[in-house]
């Protein structure tokens, strides 16, 4: 933590470094995210693969879960429900809990379409990782539990 020695904030050096750390590894992180996306040429929109993959892994589930889990409001998880479901990406069924409810899960179609996303992305960052010397292949394999470590959510 910094203390506060006559208005100026004084941190540790390790704050300093962790601080740096974070920067760069949300700008590295970011923009692979972003050069995958723009080189995938997916046909899927964002929101849309995201919701597929949400689906796929929690599914069946409830526009209303839907919605909560991709932090839009209903009415736009409708919209992509729509659009997913023109598509024959998923499939919706009367919740037997429910009789006025909904749940929707993953369609063939949508599996299929995960599947080759998923593939033409690994092969990708395998394109990219034939870029890197054995040194700084072996560094980011060291590096994997770490970063999967980040991926575990908070305790909020």
């Amino acid at each position: 933590m910094g203390a506060d020695s006559g208005g100026v904030t004084v941190t540790s050096g390790s704050e300093t470094r962790d601080d740096e750390l974070a920067a760069r590894l949300r700008l590295v992180v970011g923009r692979l995210n972003r050069r995958i996306r723009i080189d995938g040429s997916e046909t899927l929109p964002p929101l849309q693969l995201s919701t597929l993959v949400t689906v796929e892994q929690h599914g069946p589930l409830r526009l209303s879960e839907l919605a909560r889990r991709e932090g839009v409001t209903a009415p736009t998880m409708s919209r992509v429900l729509s659009s997913l479901d023109e598509q024959g990406m998923v499939a919706r069924a009367a919740d037997p809990c429910d009789a006025r409810g909904v749940l929707v899960s993953i369609a063939d179609t949508g599996q299929a379409c995960l599947r080759e996303i998923r593939s033409h992305r690994t092969a990708l960052i395998a394109r990219r990782l034939d870029r890197l010397d054995a040194g700084q292949r072996d560094a980011l394999v060291t590096a994997l539990p770490a970063l999967e470590a980040l991926l575990v959510p908070d305790d909020d």
